[in-house]
């Protein structure tokens, strides 16, 4: 029997989460230590997938099964894609750097407080989390993955709730307040989507008698599986509404600003460039391959939120007064593209969109994180408190100028090229659409420009005069985010190699083809 490697790349850090919380009260240090080596030991796991995985081969590839709840038709079914693989190595990626930028975030207050942060519990749950997640890209059972779907909601609530940004804590029971009821409402808005999603499952395992994806695929294929055209629409909204709740989509995106401007910097970036990215992902595995008539049904509308999700995350970014709230509007606006290219239906809209899933978790965990470490030292999130940082702290400046400028697009960047191909591969089918959707690059300089002039340029406030520059463990979390937002930027092919050949398979699924390009003949 071959190495269960998919099983092996979840289980390590389910297991360190374990071992991390039982690391004695005292040893604080050691369960950092602890947690840093096992997030290591899940990237060099996740490597050797990368690696082992063949893009050219079968469409599921290191595969497991194993029964689990037989009584149901509930197995225990892993399988990477190119696109599932991508986003299990940037999980893997990003988690040491969250690990590392939050290694004084679960400390004892320093403020005279006697209250106890607890420093195991917080680092566990970071690893709780990169479990559920890494398994929930791997799982090709849909119940199994609807399970990690819903579970991962419960670390991530205590995250929130429990672990607050410290810039507005020092014993302020407001600051509590809203930090509990950003978790309450980031825990009931997924929890509501959750049950409609179980709804539909049950639905699903209803009309096909399975819960294996290759198997109703496989038998909607060859035509022994047939879905009456309610049923499957019913069918597909339970599916979606889960999925654009977490991704997050317009109107259903209003938990994710306060859940990121109250998490703490790391947890965050465990929001936004991690837990989200399950949804936009589920909706290329699950809705598009299950069911292909009802998502080619559902397009306009979803085409338009998407839209709107670009334009009005875009035009709240550059209003904000918040540093992590700005961030959140603009991560909204970021998955209005993403999920504009997974239903414009083509391999270059689809392409697009999977490499923008990759490219937007570097960004964004750059730009959070160093808007993190600017944070710490002022203890302020107003934009309003920061002036002239770049006179004091260049290197702090340039790198947060860096991921501000990947966040925009800027060519040479690695968010250019996907949202490129998400822009051509849109302009295509629906040259309309985008047409509007390019609006949402202009408004994103003008947020990101405006925020780094506010921040860094003109003359130094007294507050930050005295601001130190990165440290070396800061460092290490930021140079090489910023070396892969230039590397992917220069040379995206290592990514899209491993990813187009599961878009063409989706794109089969669906029965869609890519518009013939309208060429007029030389006269």
């Amino acid at each position: 029997m071959s190495f269960p490697l998919l099983t092996a790349t979840a289980a390590l850090p389910a297991l360190g989460a374990i071992a991390t919380a039982a690391v004695p009260a005292a040893q604080r240090v050691a369960a950092k230590w602890l947690a840093l080596l096992v997030s290591l030991g899940t990237l060099a796991f996740a490597a050797v997938t990368l690696v082992r995985f063949d893009p050219g081969g079968d469409r599921y590839q290191l595969t497991e099964s194993h029964a689990w709840i037989p009584d149901f038709g509930v197995r225990y079914q892993l399988g990477v894609d190119g696109i599932g693989v991508a986003l299990v190595a940037l999980t893997a990626l990003l988690m040491p750097f969250v690990i590392l930028a939050g290694w004084h975030d679960a400390d004892p207050m320093e403020t005279g407080s006697k209250r106890w942060r607890p420093t195991q519990g917080f680092f566990a749950l970071i690893l709780a989390v990169e479990a559920m997640v890494i398994i929930s890209f791997e799982a090709t059972d849909v119940f199994l993955f609807y399970i990690f779907f819903e579970a991962m909601l419960i670390p991530m609530y205590f995250l929130i709730g429990g672990f607050g940004d410290r810039a507005h804590e020092h014993g302020d029971e407001a600051a509590a307040t809203q930090r509990s009821y950003a978790a309450v409402k980031f825990l009931l808005y997924n929890l509501v989507g959750g049950l409609i999603m179980l709804a539909a499952v049950i639905g699903l395992y209803v009309v096909a008698g399975s819960f294996s994806l290759q198997e109703i695929v496989q038998a909607r294929a060859n035509g022994s599986l047939h879905m009456a055209t309610s049923t499957e629409r019913w069918l597909f909204l339970g599916f979606f509404f889960a999925f654009a709740v977490k991704a997050p989509l317009w109107p259903l995106h209003t938990w994710l600003p306060n859940a990121m401007g109250e998490a703490t910097a790391p947890v965050a970036v465990l929001i936004t460039a991690v837990v989200d990215k399950v949804g936009t992902f589920a909706m290329l595995r699950f809705c598009l391959q299950l069911f292909p008539e009802a998502s080619k049904w559902a397009t306009p509308a979803i085409l338009v939120l998407a839209l709107i999700s670009i334009i009005y995350g875009a035009l709240l970014a550059v209003g904000q007064r918040d540093i992590k709230r700005l961030v959140a509007y603009a991560s909204i606006s970021h998955f209005g593209f993403i999920i504009l290219g997974i239903f414009a239906m083509t391999t270059q809209g689809q392409s697009g969109a999977t490499l923008y899933m990759v490219n937007h978790g570097i960004s964004t965990a750059a730009l959070m994180l160093v808007a993190g470490f600017l944070i710490s030292r002022r203890g302020s999130r107003l934009i309003a408190d920061y002036g002239g940082v770049q006179k004091v702290a260049p290197v702090l400046a340039g790198t947060f100028l860096i991921g501000g400028l990947a966040t925009l697009s800027l060519p040479g960047l690695a968010p250019f090229v996907s949202e490129f191909l998400v822009l051509v591969g849109t302009f295509t089918r629906y040259p309309v659409v985008g047409i509007i959707a390019t609006f949402g690059i202009v408004l994103a300089a003008l947020y990101t420009l405006v925020l780094y002039q506010r921040t860094m340029t003109g003359p130094v406030k007294a507050e930050v005069a005295e601001m130190p520059d990165l440290r070396v463990r800061e460092l290490l979390v930021v140079a090489p985010l910023i070396a892969l937002l230039i590397f992917l930027g220069v040379y995206p092919k290592p990514v899209t190699d491993i990813v187009n050949p599961a878009v063409k398979q989706t794109m089969s699924d669906v029965h869609k083809t890519d518009p013939e390009p309208e060429v007029e003949a030389a006269k």
